[in-house]
């Protein structure tokens, strides 16, 4: 069974978030990609998209998600459920990081503005 111990997970950095990869196809998992996601303090959100359904649990902090045209507050303990194909935002507004662990299942990708469908690094 692997083990991904965390001095071990690669973090990758992109607009203004780290995404620390814990669980993907890399690192041993077959099914389902899980990383930590860091929004920095006073992050706005990047419109994407996603191909399959995404999962945030909160850690700490808060952040504010946008999916279609419904906004919610994500805090420590809160869950979020992405549905696939919908454009949505998460946003620090606040003074203090916002941490959370995502969901994604292996194969989903992401889609921004025109660019090509890509597997992000965290989830491959």
């Amino acid at each position: 069974m692997p083990f991904i111990p965390a001095c071990a997970a690669p973090t990758f950095k992109l607009h203004g978030a780290s995404f620390t990869g814990l669980a993907s196809p890399q690192r041993g998992a077959t099914d389902t990609a899980v990383w930590i996601v860091t929004l920095n303090a006073g992050t706005p959100g990047t419109p994407h998209q996603l191909t399959r359904e995404e999962i945030f649990v909160g850690l700490e902090g808060r952040a504010v998600a946008t999916i279609g045209d419904q906004t919610h507050e994500l805090t420590a303990g809160s869950a979020l459920i992405v549905p696939p194909h919908t454009m949505f935002t998460l946003t620090n507004p606040d003074a203090a990081p916002f941490r959370a662990v995502a969901v994604l299942p292996v194969g989903g990708q992401a889609l921004i503005a025109d660019q090509p469908p890509f597997t992000p690094p965290w989830a491959a």
